[in-house]
């Protein structure tokens, strides 16, 4: 049966921040197209989910998505389901849900439209190949934009190959963007509009390229480069590995005045033990010199991380010392996560599989101190004086949110201003996971 021609559509993304850029490159490539996006998927006649395979049940979680989205009638969209669960089930998709038209991997999503093409003549379209040439030439040129923040995708892939981990099998080996091709993508973002930008990367330190005397550099020369774009504010990256942290990306956060005070970096445990069974290539000694060194160039940076609970064979004695760094490493925020079994990786194969109501109370313990942490960072900037990006319109009349440079959702109420003027307030309160402003001075563009 064929399929009408679709004219709208909706993405919708789940996951990290390069799905969340992955949706947007899609999004631009479709009205590249002609197409208009629609506000939801009932008013859209293609849906593009945009999937994440990291968590436990994310390949239940898009079945059942694909399941909502046939209506009264019987009908429904076409589906197309992109991502990494796409790469990571390739052809089963199509098995296991029929209504599903097109299936594409994080690596193709640049051939969307001939994929669409073969499912308008009723044939399923599959295209899950990682090729060596990059999407990135083929994508459009990014256009005009209001959006005062925007995603930045510098490099792709993992080589590191934590036992636990799916992502070298579904986003490929790790693939640095050319230097020329940021920098033409950074200037055209802040000509559309944006004053801020996130580098991103699965591992986004390791990242290298010549400049434009082909001279090797590392993620700290490009964020200088980037640094001297006018109208460009701050500049954010994540996610490091601490493996990948250089002394030029140190000393950057104390040179570059637009590369704002936040460092993401995930340890995943406190356990060396566990860190070797991860096949984490770092300790918790070289891990904690990293925070100590950047504290010295900055010291009013905000450190994140992310953990794994229960992870196979971890102990009590293990569990323990992830408290002890938490303490040791002071977080400002943190991400925190039971151990779940990805299929195909080491570690779902491993023995000592720890007990999920054991995995329960070991993550409400972890997550009640990150949170106390976070509460208290959140209490010691009460009464800084500070800049805010406007970013979106908040639940109330006339109130506007924000970030602040230590990444702190703030929220001011302002009839007179809008998203994307830059304002320095003063912070007056705060909360668990929100601060609230008074104004002090709108800044020039």
């Amino acid at each position: 049966m064929t399929k009408a021609d679709p004219k709208k559509f909706h993405i919708k993304s789940f996951g990290c921040q390069m799905n969340v850029y992955d949706g947007e490159r899609m999004s631009e490539m479709l009205v590249d197209q002609g197409m208009t996006a629609a506000e939801n998927s009932e008013a859209a006649d293609l849906v593009v989910l945009n999937t994440c395979h990291i968590r436990e049940k994310a390949v239940d979680k898009v079945y059942s998505d694909i399941g909502r989205l046939r209506r009264k009638d019987g009908s429904s969209p076409m589906i197309a389901v992109a991502g990494c669960v796409a790469q990571a089930e390739g052809k089963e998709i199509s098995r296991r849900a029929p209504s599903v038209d097109i299936v594409v991997g994080p690596q193709a999503y640049h051939r969307l439209p001939e994929l669409m093409e073969t499912a308008k003549s009723g044939k399923k379209a599959l295209d899950t190949d990682m090729p060596a040439i990059s999407k990135f030439d083929i994508l459009p040129t990014r256009g005009k934009q209001a959006r005062p923040t925007a995603f930045l995708t510098v490099q792709e892939g993992c080589d590191k190959f934590c036992t636990y981990c799916v992502v070298p099998y579904t986003r490929g080996a790790e693939i640095s963007r050319p230097w020329s091709d940021l920098v033409d993508e950074a200037k055209a973002l802040v000509d559309g509009g944006a004053r801020e930008i996130t580098l991103l990367g699965q591992n986004v330190n390791a990242w290298r390229g010549e400049d434009e005397k082909g001279n090797m550099q590392g993620l700290d020369g490009l964020i200088r480069a980037l640094d001297r774009i006018p109208g460009l504010k701050r500049i954010r990256y994540m996610t490091s590995h601490p493996n990948d942290m250089t002394d030029g990306l140190v000393a950057a956060h104390g040179d570059v005045g637009s590369l704002m005070p936040f460092l993401h970096l995930p340890v995943q445990s406190g356990s060396d033990r566990i860190l070797k069974a991860m096949n984490r290539s770092h300790s918790v000694r070289s891990y904690l010199t990293i925070l100590e060194q950047m504290r010295a160039v900055r010291p009013d940076i905000a450190l994140s991380g992310d953990f794994i609970v229960g992870f196979p064979g971890e102990t009590d004695q293990d569990f323990e010392e992830t408290l002890q760094i938490v303490r040791d490493a002071n977080y400002s925020q943190a991400f925190s996560f039971k151990y779940s079994p990805r299929p195909g990786t080491p570690a779902a194969g491993m023995d000592d599989q720890i007990a999920p109501e054991v995995m329960d109370e070991r993550l409400q313990r972890l997550q009640a101190l990150l949170n106390e942490q976070q509460y208290a960072f959140n209490q010691q900037t009460v009464g800084r004086t500070t800049d805010i990006l406007l970013e979106r319109q908040g639940k109330l009349d006339g109130q506007l949110i924000g970030k602040t440079p230590w990444l702190q959702s703030l929220h001011i109420i302002s009839p007179d201003l809008k998203i994307g003027d830059m304002v320095e307030v003063e912070i007056a309160r705060a909360g668990p996971n929100s601060l609230t402003g008074e104004i002090k001075e709108r800044m020039a563009a």
